[in-house]
């Protein structure tokens, strides 16, 4: 099973989201609980939350995946900026227990010349504050580009954070194409290397969703600029084998591609028609 989606504006509420979804032939997807780019939580509405519940399991869907803000950054030099990570994440997975069995995916954040191991050591300590026992919601640590002093452009430092973090049960990776091709994991030509790299270091069991986008930029430039599917270095035929590899069955995969509502259902009826001829294609060989 292919779960396939994109990143969705909840600014008119869950329920409604999940009908955006359908309407562009997802089944899957993801957004923001609260501002991207501020810290103001959205209103808690049980009623809405509980629709979509109902839609979801109606039509059969994949897991979602809830995107924390970018200025969160959990390893910051800031004692008060880490301080507000924690407080909006918890916020933001108290919310996601009225969706049980869904994922939480954050950008671990920039060390800002601390070092990367004590950025990871911070990370790690957030988590162990914030995440419950007991809680429903998947924590998921993208993989990123690694621009800058950037945490996760390198799968050994996501592999940090959960051994530094007490409640690693509880927590997962997202990987992101755009962000991997940008960090210098050659997904077009060695795709079976990179997850095999990935399953030594991590494990793919921890992979529980996938970002996927193609990049404006060569391989291991690490700038991370998102390109519509088939426009940019990725190109759609390594994107659909991506999405096709069977260590990767199951996942939900999510578009973050440069686009609105209308493009992205586009790119999903494009992506859903290659990845059927390349089912007959197998099956006739």
């Amino acid at each position: 099973m292919i779960y396939l989606g994109a990143h969705l504006s909840s600014s008119k509420g869950f329920y409604k989201m999940g009908r955006d979804a359908l309407a562009i032939g997802a089944d899957t997807f993801q957004c923001f609980v609260r501002n991207p780019r501020g810290a103001r939580a959205k209103t808690l509405d049980p009623d809405d939350l509980g629709r979509l519940r109902d839609l979801l399991r109606e039509h059969h869907f994949g897991p979602v995946v809830a995107h924390a803000p970018y200025i969160m950054n959990p390893c910051s030099k800031d004692e008060g900026i880490r301080e507000l990570a924690a407080r909006m994440m918890e916020e933001d997975l108290a919310l996601m227990e009225y969706l049980p069995g869904n994922c939480y995916n954050f950008h671990p954040g920039s060390h800002v010349g601390q070092g990367a191991e004590t950025g990871c050591r911070q990370i790690a300590e957030m988590l162990d504050r914030v995440v419950k026992p007991g809680q429903k919601t998947v924590v998921l640590l993208e993989t990123m580009a690694g621009k800058g002093s950037e945490i996760g452009g390198k799968f050994e430092e996501l592999r940090l954070i959960l051994d530094m973090a007490a409640c690693r049960d509880r927590l997962g990776v997202c990987l992101d194409t755009c962000h991997v091709s940008d960090g210098g994991y050659d997904i077009v030509n060695c795709l079976d290397e990179v997850l095999e790299e990935f399953d030594r270091i991590i494990g793919l069991s921890r992979l529980k969703a996938v970002h996927i986008n193609d990049s404006m930029n060569p391989p291991g430039s690490r700038k991370d600029r998102h390109a519509l599917i088939g426009e940019g270095t990725i190109g759609k035929e390594a994107i659909v084998r991506v999405m096709t590899h069977p260590a990767l069955a199951g996942l939900p995969f999510v578009l973050e591609t440069p686009t609105d509502d209308k493009g992205h259902g586009e790119e999903i009826a494009m992506l859903r028609a290659a990845i059927a001829g390349e089912a007959e294609s197998g099956a006739a060989d």
